[in-house]
């Protein structure tokens, strides 16, 4: 009998040419009977390593995956009971998944036992399924998607990355099979979780002991076809790819599942935590394995558990090595665990809620591991584990975009502020100076037209006079000028505050630099606007009792005239001396010019106040005009593509409402 001790795996590489050799060694013994399978002093015989895994109990070995054995060629064992061995149907696998290691017992069975015909389990490859997102996830990643295209203009890269390897995440994963389910078994150094990995799969296959770390490398091991490219999306070499022991209830209740066993996350080395960080991102769920030593490490719950409390529908946490534990200590402890994942904000689904599943079990006395192996089934069976990993991912973006996209109150540009801002520009223009010189023009439009002469020559020397000091308006104009753009920034400032009050950081910025943007050649327009619609534009009109005003001053006026030209012909002696009359008709004409200039002043005060007032407004409406389209529509866009991105951020968020 052959030493078969030592865990035996074959490699994809070797797997054709053990398959060769078997079926040489088959063809031998049809030629010259029975022969026995050849041994080394270093391992098993050819035979054996050509045989795939039976179980200690004597079950049919597990068919390779090399096209030789398809063929039917038969091996021979030591035993001489048996003069003819029948051959061993393939099993055709898509995903090129490595035959199994088998332990000593298995092997030294395998060899001392006749093979018996075994069905073939995978038959030829099927066709992969994809992921199907549907309902409400693939509306979240679509509003996921469309919030990060309008915010790239906005948000710096670094602030949109998570959310972007979310989608590229739930894109990669939804092009690969949507009947598989990938389980990650994740753990401290000892506490036992390539033991478990092993005790699932019901055969060795990850390596065991003392020396730590144990595990250098993840191992895959999937339950049926098609998840060639799940592995591949792992990163897992096919040297690394193992079946699990033919046991058909098994293989039944498991269907679908991939099993990954990861390197320690508290390992000494590097690249193993390195690894172990990479393929969680990357699974449908993970099992934490704990022991009763090391549950509360602050390792695991700060680096893995606490950020990843919203996954707790596709978690699972199993305290292990319970058979170390005395008495009751083991409820102890696993009460104590439950306490320390509600604290990290993990939901325990104690009582059929959502949430993560707690156990206790022991791999090495196979105690609790077949309720983990039927609520892994379960979990396998729903097909939903992928979505829901998809969906906890999109939360966890949505939880980090958070403070970028939810307003601290009800933002917008309230209608007092668009008011006050007008306001400001109306007053940094002088619309109502303007108005009021308006008024005045028309005013002294009317003095004109109604004005006793005498007053005409009078203004028309004093303004001489003011001409001659002209010089000393420039200085005066200038410092009316800078105050009228001071007044300007401030108005521009005081709406890009009120604007953006209540937005996140990086918004409120886009308001506040839209608003400055905007600002700039506001004065110079503002001026060109006052020039041009402020003051009045040619003469003011004139209402229809003027002319009748102008008849009646001018009859006063030469009233006056007739009466001091009588008065002079009879101080000449040309007429006769009659000083009542002249006297009477000058006091007419001197006291009837100024009642006459004075009631046109009363009667022109209306419509001067009403055209003054008709320029300030139009001077008001032209600045109101300038701010709107150079300053509070660029506000007013930005603050729109805010509203859009919180829309879509509320979708992605699931809320009903608006955010914030």
């Amino acid at each position: 009998m052959p030493d078969a001790s030592g865990v035996v795996a074959d490699e994809a590489s070797e797997g054709a040419e053990d398959g060769a050799k078997a079926a040489a060694l088959g063809s031998k013994g049809e030629e010259g009977g029975p022969r026995a399978p050849e041994s080394g002093p270093g391992g098993p015989s050819r035979a054996a390593r050509a045989l795939r895994t039976a179980d200690p109990e004597g079950a049919p070995a597990t068919p390779s995956n090399s096209p030789e054995r398809s063929t039917g060629s038969a091996l021979s064992t030591p035993s001489s009971s048996s003069p003819s061995t029948p051959s061993i149907p393939s099993g055709s696998w898509d995903d090129g998944l490595i035959a199994r290691r088998i332990t000593d017992a298995s092997a030294a069975v395998a060899l001392a036992t006749p093979l018996e015909p075994v069905p073939a389990r995978g038959g030829a490859a099927r066709t992969v399924v994809p992921l199907a997102y549907e309902g409400p996830l693939r509306s979240r990643l679509d509003a996921l998607r469309e919030l990060v295209g309008l915010s790239r203009t906005r948000l710096d890269g670094e602030t949109l990355a998570e959310a972007g390897r979310v989608l590229d995440k739930a894109a990669d994963r939804r092009k690969l099979s949507g009947r598989h389910t990938v389980v990650a078994i994740a753990g401290a150094t000892g506490s036992g979780k390539s033991q478990l990995f092993n005790s699932l799969a019901g055969v060795a296959i990850s390596e065991t002991g003392v020396r730590r770390p144990t595990t250098s490398s993840p191992i895959a091991c999937s339950w049926s076809d098609g998840a060639a490219g799940l592995i591949d999306r792992l990163g897992i070499p096919g040297r690394l790819r193992r079946r699990p022991l033919n046991n058909p209830e098994s293989d039944e209740q498991l269907r679908g599942l991939v099993l990954i066993d990861l390197p320690d996350h508290d390992s000494a080395a590097v690249q193993h935590r390195e690894q172990v960080d990479r393929i969680l991102k990357l699974v449908d769920a993970v099992i934490w394995v704990v022991d009763p030593e090391k549950y509360a490490d602050a390792v695991l719950h700060e680096r893995y558990l606490r950020p990843m409390a919203g996954h707790a529908e596709v978690m699972f946490v199993v305290l292990n090595q319970v058979d170390r534990l005395p008495g009751e200590a083991a409820d102890q402890v696993l009460d104590d665990l439950r306490r320390l994942l509600d604290e990290d904000g993990v939901a325990l689904g104690e009582h059929g809620e959502p949430g993560a599943t707690v156990l206790a079990l022991s791999a090495l006395t196979g105690e609790g591991v077949g309720e983990l192996r039927e609520s892994l089934g379960e979990f396998v069976a729903e097909r939903g584990a992928a979505a829901r990993r998809v969906a906890a991912d999109v939360d966890a973006a949505a939880a980090g975009l958070r403070p970028v996209y939810a307003a601290g109150r009800r933002v917008g540009l309230s209608e007092e502020a668009r008011e006050e801002f007008a306001a400001r520009l109306a007053d940094a223009v002088g619309a109502t100076a303007a108005g009021e010189a308006a008024e005045r023009a028309w005013l002294r439009n009317a003095n004109r037209a109604c004005g006793t002469p005498w007053l005409r020559l009078w203004r028309w020397y004093q303004k001489r006079g003011t001409a001659a000091t002209g010089r000393h308006r420039s200085g005066a104009q200038a410092d009316e000028e800078a105050t009228a753009r001071q007044r300007v920034e401030q108005a521009v400032r005081t709406v890009a505050d009120r604007a953006s009050a209540g937005l996140p950081g990086p918004w409120a910025q886009a308001v506040r630099e839209a608003a400055v943007r905007g600002a700039q050649g506001l004065p110079e327009a503002l001026d060109e606007l006052a020039e041009r619609a402020g003051g009045p534009s040619g003469r003011p009109p004139r209402p229809g009792w003027w002319p009748a005003a102008v008849l009646v001053q001018a009859a006063m006026t030469l009233l006056q005239i007739a009466g001091g030209l009588w008065l002079a012909g009879q101080i000449a002696g040309v007429m006769a001396p009659n000083l009542g009359v002249p006297v009477l008709l000058m006091l007419c004409g001197i006291v009837g010019g100024p009642l006459v200039e004075w009631g046109c002043r009363m009667a022109a005060r209306g419509p001067a106040r009403r055209y003054g007032q008709d320029a300030e407004r139009r001077l008001r409406e032209s600045a109101a005009s300038c701010g709107r389209a150079r300053v509070l529509d660029p506000v007013a866009s930005e603050l729109l593509r805010y509203g859009e991105v919180r829309e879509q951020y509320a979708r992605v968020a699931r809320a009903e409402a608006g955010v914030g």
